[in-house]
């Protein structure tokens, strides 16, 4: 048989064909020979047999397929116009050959989905579940009071047994044995109806409970197939990633006096995979000579960096370079692209790397907590009765947390602060600047991935100090101001700048997922510029609730504003979708100044790395997006790898285990000294949720006298302010208009002295 014939039937498989056929690419290059697989009523196809262990061109189902030939040797399959497959054989008796097995493989597929489709066997009605259960519920009732006559007629059939064999008068024998008589009669009439209600019961129980099994084997089978297309999927793209790694390597290794060409191998990639669709959204285009060369460190820093565990493969985008698109620019979306000294435009080799501690400190600080236990919990039995509440209000008990106070998880924000200490050091460049607080904004996403804990909720009152001028060069401070609405107050110094927020949020649980919408605006100031820095972060969703792997998807717009200049920076948080051709977690921005003028671009993805590059120019296309010709990109921020100790340790980073550490002299109500999360991280669990619930209940009483002793000023005519923050106090914002909570500075004088007297009584 030749090349371009039907191969043989697998052996016991004789629903699947393959062979070689030419199928139409485009007008430039025409048909082009692919190998088809013909299997389980889909039609795929690659670009030659060695390919099939990695990533599918295309594929057809074909039970909504249109089968027609146009010549001796020439057919179309059509999948109702979403994709149509022109085909040619080589000869009229191989397109014959082709066209009947496409048939039966059509008929078979499509007596499948009707069999699947048959409501009575697959998707009984809610209403007749109900009925059918109801009616068994009435059965096995009658049942029950069927065993109760028997007993209580058979034990009155017993009596009357004893009672004539105890008699002595022959007199009373006929009277006692006509009730005897009696008495099992009723007995008979009983047990017959106990019969009968059993035989209802069990016809209709072996009735249901056939359907049942079919409704269990057609979800296994569902299931089984969703696991086996999962695999799959996972095989072709752990296959395209190792492809797209090995081929960006010799890429960048040769990249001097070299475009970057496109990540997709030769140069029909795009016309082939994509139907030979023109997609000319964004582009980008490729780097100039000596743009960027990878040191042997970088590249031992990029290699160590991947992580398998925690980070998804990102499939070529459509910002990719290709051969056949128009150079433009620079192109830096590739996903292991690592800057040395040269690209960094200004900054250290050391600024990639984790920041350089100020001094080696006088404390040594812990590596590690206990590994998390492994409790099992009903979840639906908490969860449903969670649908519609705000967070918040939510008992959730210890099991579904972390060790940390949402004080602490807040102070997280700040793992990456050698980001604004790099922004600080640009006060000569407004726009470099703002691109480095834009990465450090995307750098509080970071740790998200995994991190699919719920942290405790703050008391009200309750207090976080974390100081980190010895190693780090910060301190941070934080108050939860206001139970309802939540909202945390927080303040932070560093080298050369200044934060502060509020963070409050509206909340939903919707049963599938948990959305999350922060409604605070963080504020950042470089006092050497008067650079003054507002944005509000983006919407988080957390997935798979009830059923399924947690994930976490962050998406939404994000505007940082510098109020002193009027620049702006635009954030895109793409959000995930199954479908889309975006690499997952993707982040986009451009910085315009305060005419609306393009100025840097940036992309990356908001748990791995961000770059940025300037922009030269500005073309203007008649439809579509503008494109950009950038100058090099530079590295401006990326994540740090977790130790692989930790991911037993609530997929914690360093940071956030040594967040929890006890430490001396802090205040009566910081979050390190909260019972039950003490508790928790010990891995005492039960203690802590019987803890937990004291504290809340603690929390209901103090908030209950709150509430009589306003009704009682208000019923006196008089002011009742309530409950003040004892760190914090409320001033109107000069930037935004709203009344914000402003630090007072009196944290660490009272520290100093020990004095906590303001201190509210909220642990036990």
């Amino acid at each position: 048989m030749s090349s371009s014939s039907l191969a043989e039937t697998k052996q016991g498989q004789p629903d699947q064909y393959n062979g070689w056929l030419y199928k139409w690419t485009n007008y430039i290059k025409g048909y082009q020979k692919r190998w088809f697989v013909l299997q389980n009523g889909y039609l795929s196809y690659y670009r030659n047999q060695a390919e099939m262990s990695n990533a599918c061109r295309g594929t057809i189902n074909l039970a909504n397929a249109f089968i027609h030939t146009q010549d001796s040797c020439s057919f179309v399959v059509s999948n109702s116009g979403t994709m149509t497959f022109h085909l040619k054989a080589q000869s009229e008796v191989e397109r014959q050959r082709w066209v009947t097995a496409l048939e039966l493989a059509k008929s078979k597929a499509v007596t499948l989905l009707e069999s699947d489709d048959d409501e009575d066997l697959v998707q009984p009605d809610k209403n007749e579940l109900q009925n059918t259960l109801k009616t068994l519920n009435s059965k096995l009732e009658d049942l029950r009071t069927c065993n109760d006559l028997i007993t209580k007629h058979g034990a009155a059939l017993q009596k009357a047994l004893i009672e004539i064999e105890n008699l002595e008068n022959s007199s009373e024998c006929a009277t006692k044995i006509k009730s005897v008589n009696e008495r099992a009669t009723v007995f008979r009439i009983t047990s017959n109806a106990m019969i009968s209600a059993c035989n209802e019961f069990l016809t209709l129980a072996s009735t249901q409970g056939t359907r049942w099994q079919k409704l269990l084997q057609y979800e296994h089978e569902q299931r089984m197939y969703l696991e086996d297309m999962v695999e799959q999927l996972g095989k072709q793209h752990s296959s395209l990633e190792k492809q797209i790694r090995k081929q960006l390597n010799p890429a960048i290794n040769n990249i001097a006096g070299q475009p970057l060409e496109g990540l997709g191998g030769d140069e029909d990639d795009d016309d082939d995979f994509y139907d030979a669709v023109e997609d000319d959204d964004f582009k980008t285009g490729a780097l100039p000579s000596g743009a960027i060369r990878m040191s042997s460190h970088s590249a031992h820093l990029q290699e160590s960096n991947y992580d398998s565990s925690d980070t998804d493969y990102e499939k070529p985008s459509k910002d990719a370079p290709s051969s056949q698109k128009k150079k433009k620019g620079k192109s830096y979306g590739a996903p292991n692209v690592s800057l040395s000294e040269a690209a960094l435009a200004g900054c250290s080799a050391e600024s990639a790397q984790p920041l350089v501690p100020l001094s080696s400190g006088t404390r040594r600080r812990r590596q590690n907590i206990l590994e998390r236990p492994n409790y099992s919990i009903n979840l639906w039995s908490i969860m449903k009765n969670c649908i519609g509440k705000e967070l918040s209000k939510i008992p959730v008990p210890v099991n579904f947390s972390e060790p940390l106070s949402f004080l602490q998880r807040l102070t997280e924000d700040f793992e990456y602060s050698d980001c604004l200490d790099r922004a600080a050091a640009h006060d000569d460049d407004a726009f470099l600047q703002l691109a480095y607080v834009a990465a450090f904004t995307v750098s509080s996403y970071a740790n998200l991935t995994l991190r699919t804990g719920k942290p405790f909720n703050p008391l009200l009152g309750e207090t976080y100090e974390c100081d980190r001028l010895d190693d780090l060069g910060w301190r941070a401070f934080s108050e939860q101001v206001s139970h309802h609405p939540p909202m945390v107050a927080m303040y932070t110094e560093g080298r050369n700048w200044t934060s502060w927020q509020e963070f409050t949020m509206s909340s939903k649980f919707r049963g599938k997922y948990l959305q999350i919408i922060p409604l605070g605006i963080a504020h950042l100031l470089f006092p050497r510029s008067q650079n003054h820095y507002t944005w509000r972060k983006v919407t988080t969703t957390v997935h798979n609730i009830i059923v399924g792997r947690l994930w976490v998807d962050n998406h939404g717009d994000m505007d940082i504003v510098n109020h002193h200049t009027n620049d702006r920076c635009h954030l895109k948080y793409m959000a995930y979708s199954y479908f889309s051709r975006e690499a997952p977690r993707k982040v986009i921005g451009i910085i315009t100044d305060s005419s609306g003028v393009a100025q840097y671009e940036l992309t990356g993805t908001w748990d791995d790395k961000l770059f940025g590059a300037k922009i030269l120019s500005v073309e203007e296309p008649t439809k579509g997006k503008p494109e950009y010709k950038t100058d090099s990109p530079i590295l401006l921020w990326q994540r740090r790898i977790r130790p692989v100790e930790l991911e037993k340790c609530y997929n914690f980073t360093r940071l956030a285990v040594e967040l929890n550490e006890m430490e001396e002299n802090v205040a009566p109500t910081d979050s390190r000294r909260r019972p039950d999360q003490r508790l928790m991280e010990e891995g005492r669990w039960d203690e802590a949720n019987d803890v937990k619930v004291q504290l809340e209940e603690k929390q209901r009483a103090s908030r209950k006298v709150r509430e009589s002793l306003m009704e009682a000023a208000a019923e006196r005519g008089e002011e009742y302010r309530g409950y003040e923050p004892k760190w914090f106090r409320k001033e109107q914002d000069p930037q935004t208009g709203n009344v914000i909570h402003v630090f007072t500075n009196d944290y660490w004088t009272c520290k100093e002295k020990q004095d906590w007297d303001r201190c509210p009584d909220i642990y036990l």
